[in-house]
């Protein structure tokens, strides 16, 4: 097509591009004549997997490692089975998940997001299996499949029967009892019916609530949206996190589940980062809650949510409490529903008995009343103790197990398998030194000097993300190879540094001075009170990774004020951007260093605490844009921010030279001249 444009008084022809001269994306020659094979071999290339033929279709079985640095899932890798069928790509490939670790559930919503993303893309395996890897972390976020398993139960009764020479009956009638203690079945609750103008409503309330949500927490960092549109990952900080268990200290985030019905159907979220045993009567509480309370949106359950989680927890324990308590009255009423039924019994088969007993000649003679009063006296007597004859009271077993273990079993254990203790009563480690690996870019970061009960923070040295580390101190004795428990946030341990090692002498019970030690290394010394030599030595020193430890630091930090100038573009700067230092400087500088605008270095150094650094941006005085540095002029309106050039300053030599026309505050007019 070609369109004619007046350009002044000439006429210019302008030819615009045809579509049929748009070059398709050549495609290579071997993947055109078969297109199967070459695929197979970009995956073959890719990830090098293990390829066996089943039932006309080839296997591959690989490992796909999520590449989103912030995945929020504790997902090494993907176990990928992919069958190429012979026929494809007339035929669709299928995926399974062979995780041993991963809940059937959701490996059944990745497969299905697989078989979406097989119908929509017409691209190559490869390609699909990057989409795969793309969208993993919105289909591990959608709510878990429901599955079924069916086990099967044979009747060996007949086998019974035959064994013991008795016919199998043909069908055996049940006992009363048992008919009385068989639960009955739940009610049933028919699905809700909605009307057109009830899901018109609820729909118009769910979008409305939705972008105030999106608005209010859509930049954020970790804010997450699945392409459905039902599951929303948001951040959230507890107002009281000392208050909470172990299992939610380490709570960061939420699933906010958002039915498309919502909100005639309930509202759910799910705690991510948190033990099952501790979240789950917490998110059953909140759903409760979100359902009696309708008329509340989805931002004011978020905030109710993260200003009240320690009170939820504290009403799903009291819930539970009384639940149990509850179970345990019924289980002794049950038992003694149970008693009597058996005294019952009893009665009634000695009534059944025939009197035939009276004349055999066992005879059954009562214990003699004495006996049993002197076994009384007897055990009084063993318990009794020596001091002056009164019993002393022992302590409960449970007492006795909390003091053993009053370190809770959380974070990453760290141990000593094989350490050699000589002379050392105990060994404990005073000042532990890590090397540890950001959990975001993988890069390796020395924390060092960390202190039994002291939390110690810093910062990658590559993504800046904030680490911290918490060490909790146990001893090492000849029983036990546990040094402690340390709770990482942002981090995970990979090598212990040298560290210092406090010991205590075994001849005198004497803790020695720390002595530092590392991996391998024999340390020998003398107790300073008897002399005593001892010896001891870490071979091998074992991470073991139980459960998340501490909560992990905030990942954003306080926001800089942002500095309000007040300026408008296109009209000039108070005095032109001039300065009582420099009357010929038409512009404002953005220094480095601070961020913040002055007119010049020494307007800088005589409002800020600190010396002032390259400038790299500047504001013209004519404009008032902000620009990149420009030596001499403006890059929008083009005029000169450094004065007239050439009238008779030096100007870094852009300037005049000749010493008769330049001014008499030029340093350089009088330089070089002598009195001869």
């Amino acid at each position: 097509m070609i369109s004619l444009k007046h350009t002044g008084r000439t006429r210019q022809v302008v030819a615009e591009p045809s579509s049929s001269r748009i070059v398709p994306r050549p495609v290579p020659e071997s993947q055109a004549q078969d297109p199967r094979g070459y695929q197979l071999a970009q995956l073959r290339r890719r990830f090098s997997p293990r390829e066996t033929a089943v039932g006309g279709a080839t296997s591959l079985v690989f490992k796909l490692v999520p590449s989103d640095p912030d995945f929020p899932f504790e997902l090494a890798h993907l176990e990928c089975d992919l069958r190429v069928p012979d026929a494809y790509p007339e035929a669709r490939p299928q995926l399974r998940v062979r995780n041993s670790d991963m809940p059937r559930g959701f490996a059944i919503n990745v497969e299905r997001g697989w078989e979406r993303l097989a119908e929509r893309r017409t691209s190559t395996l490869l390609a699909l299996v990057n989409a795969l890897d793309k969208n993993l972390e919105s289909f591990l976020s959608e709510q878990k499949a429901e599955t079924v398993k069916l086990v099967p139960v044979k009747d060996t009764r007949h086998l019974d029967a035959e064994h013991a020479g008795v016919p199998s009956p043909a069908q055996p009638q049940p006992q009363p009892q048992q008919l009385a203690a068989r639960p009955k079945p739940p009610p049933y609750k028919p699905e809700p019916t909605y009307t057109r103008e009830q899901t018109a409503e609820a729909k118009a309330r769910r979008a409305q609530e939705v972008r105030q949500l999106e608005a209010r927490m859509g930049r954020l960092p970790r804010f997450r949206r699945s392409p459905d549109g039902v599951v929303f990952t948001l951040p959230i900080e507890p107002k009281r996190r000392d208050e909470l268990p172990p299992g939610l200290h380490s709570v960061n985030s939420l699933h906010l589940i958002v039915p498309l019905l919502y909100p005639l159907q309930d509202l759910r979220v799910q705690l991510n980062e948190a033990d099952a045993a501790d979240a789950e009567p917490v998110e059953e509480l909140f759903t409760q809650r979100a359902a009696s309370q309708k008329s509340m949106s989805l931002m004011s359950h978020v905030n109710y949510l993260a200003q009240n989680l320690h009170t939820l927890d504290k009403q799903a324990r009291l819930a539970k409490k009384a639940q149990e308590a509850e179970a345990q009255k019924e289980a002794e009423q049950e038992a003694e529903r149970e008693a009597a039924r058996a005294a019952e019994r009893v009665q009634q088969e000695a009534q059944q008995k025939p009197q035939e007993t009276e004349n055999t000649h066992i005879k059954v003679i009562p214990r003699p009343p004495e006996w049993d009063r002197d076994s009384d006296e007897d055990e009084d007597t063993e318990e009794s103790s020596d001091d002056g004859g009164a019993a002393l009271p022992e302590e409960p077993a449970e007492a006795a197990t909390a003091a053993a273990t009053d370190t809770p079993e959380r974070g990453t254990m760290i141990s000593f398998p094989y350490v050699e203790l000589h002379g050392i009563e105990v060994l404990q480690v005073s000042l532990l030194s890590l090397t540890v690996k950001c959990e975001r870019c993988r890069t390796p970061n020395d924390m060092t000097g960390l202190k039994p009960g002291v939390e110690k923070k810093g910062s990658c040295s590559k993504c800046g993300t904030q680490l911290a580390a918490l060490f909790r101190q146990q001893l090492v004795h000849q029983n036990s190879t546990r040094a402690g428990f340390i709770d990482l946030s942002g981090c995970r341990v990979a090598d212990m540094l040298p560290s210092t090692f406090v010991p205590t002498c075994s001849r005198c019970s004497t803790p020695c001075q720390g002595l530092v030690s590392v991996r391998g290394e024999t340390t020998t010394n003398v107790c300073r009170e008897c002399h005593g030599k001892f010896t001891f030595k870490v071979p091998e020193v074992k991470f073991l990774f139980i459960t998340p430890g501490s909560r992990a630091p905030p990942t954003m930090g306080p926001r800089r004020r942002v500095e309000k100038l007040g300026l408008h573009a296109g009209e000039p700067l108070p005095d032109r951007g001039a300065c009582a230092h420099y009357r010929k400087s038409f512009r404002w500088f953005r220094f480095s260093c601070c961020s913040r605008v002055h007119p010049c270095d020494r307007c800088h150094d005589a409002a800020e605490d600190h010396m002032n650094e390259w400038a790299n941006r500047m504001i013209c005085g004519f404009c008032s844009r902000e620009q990149n540095y420009a030596v001499d002029s403006c890059t929008f309106c083009g005029r000169s921010v450094i004065g007239k050039r050439g009238r008779g300053f030096w100007e870094g030599g852009k300037g005049t030279r000749d010493q008769r026309t330049m001014s008499r505050k030029d340093p350089r007019k009088y330089k070089r001249l002598g009195p001869g």
